[in-house]
C-alpha cells in the first residue's frame, strides 16, 4: 500500500471535485460504424447517435471545466469496448489512491488493466487490486463519509470482492456496510446501489427507496441524511443518477424536474446536459461518465 502519511484522493461522493478522469465518445464510441455493430452486445436501449453523442459529451464538458481545475482523459484502447465512456466503474478510488476493480460485466473486464496502466503512467498511487474470483464494480461502492463505505452486493460485485474489499480498506475504512440489492430488471441490467443513491452532501441524498432496503434506507436517516425521494419515471431518466461536483453542486440529466425541484428546495445548485445519447441509452448518468480522483 502507498505511504498514508498524507492523503490527497478522493473518499468522497460530494466534496469539491479538483480532478477527474472522462472519456470522450471519439475514444469510447469510435464511430457510428462501431455503436451500430455493438450497441446490442453491450446491452444498450438503442442504438446510440454518434454526432449527438459528442454535441451531449461536450456539453456535459463545459459543465465540468467551469467547476473541476483537472481533467484526465483515458485514451482510445482497441482492448475496450463502448461501456468504457462510463469511467467511474473499473477502479474506486480512497483517499490514499485507486483500488483496481474486476467489473461483473465480463465484456468490461479488459477495462481494469487499462486503468492501471493509466494510473501507474501518471504516477497515481494503486492501494489494492481485486483478485481470483472477486468482481466488483465503482458504481456499487458509496462513500456516506470518509470512513464509511457502503458495497453493493449483486449480480456486478460479489462476497469474495466484499472480502477484499474489506481487507485492503481495514486501515481507513471504519465501517463497511453490505447492501443487498434486488433482483430488480434482471441480471443483464446493470443495477448498482449508485442506481438508487445519489450523495448531494453530508446530509442528503438523491434516492429511489422503492428499490433500497429497510435497514439501509433507516441507515441513512439516523445518520441525519434528508432523502430526496425520485419520482418512477424519473428514476427509469436516470433522476436518481446525480453527480455532485462540490457540496449542494451538481449535475444531473435533463427531463428530471421533480427530483430537480427537490433539490433546488433544498439548496442545491443545479445543473443539466441532455444525456439521451450518452448517458440514457447506455443507462449510465454523470456518475458513471466521471472517476473523481480528487475531492477536496
Amino acid at each position: 500500500m502507498s505511504s498514508q502519511t498524507s492523503p490527497t484522493y478522493s473518499s468522497s461522493m460530494f466534496s469539491s471535485l479538483q480532478r477527474v478522469i472522462i472519456k470522450h465518445p471519439k475514444d469510447a464510441f469510435i464511430n457510428q460504424t462501431n455503436l451500430s455493430d455493438n450497441w446490442q452486445k453491450f446491452n444498450y436501449i438503442e442504438v446510440p447517435n454518434f454526432q449527438d453523442s459528442i454535441i451531449e459529451f461536450n456539453e456535459f464538458l463545459t459543465i465540468l471545466e467551469k467547476h473541476v481545475p483537472n481533467i484526465d482523459y483515458l485514451p482510445h484502447s482497441d482492448q475496450v469496448g463502448m461501456d468504457s465512456i462510463y469511467t467511474h466503474d473499473p477502479v474506486k478510488f480512497t483517499k490514499y489512491g485507486a483500488i483496481i476493480l474486476r467489473s461483473g460485466k465480463e465484456l468490461r473486464q479488459p477495462e481494469a488493466e487499462i486503468y492501471k496502466e493509466y494510473l501507474e503512467l501518471n504516477g497515481i498511487p494503486i492501494v489494492g487490486e481485486l483478485t481470483g474470483d472477486a468482481l466488483a464494480d465503482g458504481g456499487d461502492l458509496v462513500w456516506l463519509d470518509d470512513r464509511t463505505l457502503a458495497v453493493g452486493l449483486g449480480y456486478r460485485t460479489n462476497l469474495e470482492a466484499i472480502k477484499q474489499l474489506s481487507e485492503i480498506t481495514k486501515d481507513f475504512v471504519d465501517e463497511l456496510i453490505v447492501v443487498q440489492l434486488p433482483h430488480d430488471q434482471g441480471e443483464n441490467e446493470c443495477l448498482h446501489l449508485m442506481s438508487f443513491i445519489s450523495m448531494i452532501d453530508t446530509d442528503l441524498a438523491v434516492v429511489h427507496s422503492r428499490l433500497m432496503p429497510v435497514f439501509f434506507r433507516q441507515l441513512l436517516i439516523k445518520r441525519g441524511i434528508t432523502l430526496i425521494e425520485v419520482p418512477n419515471d424519473e428514476y427509469l431518466n436516470l433522476g436518481c443518477n446525480v453527480l455532485a461536483l462540490a457540496p449542494r453542486v451538481c449535475v444531473m440529466i435533463t427531463g428530471n424536474e421533480v427530483t430537480k425541484k427537490q433539490l433546488i428546495d433544498a439548496g442545491a445548485t443545479v445543473y443539466e446536459y441532455k444525456g439521451n445519447e450518452i448517458s440514457y441509452k447506455g443507462t449510465g448518468g454523470p456518475t458513471c461518465l466521471t472517476c473523481p480522483v480528487v475531492r477536496n
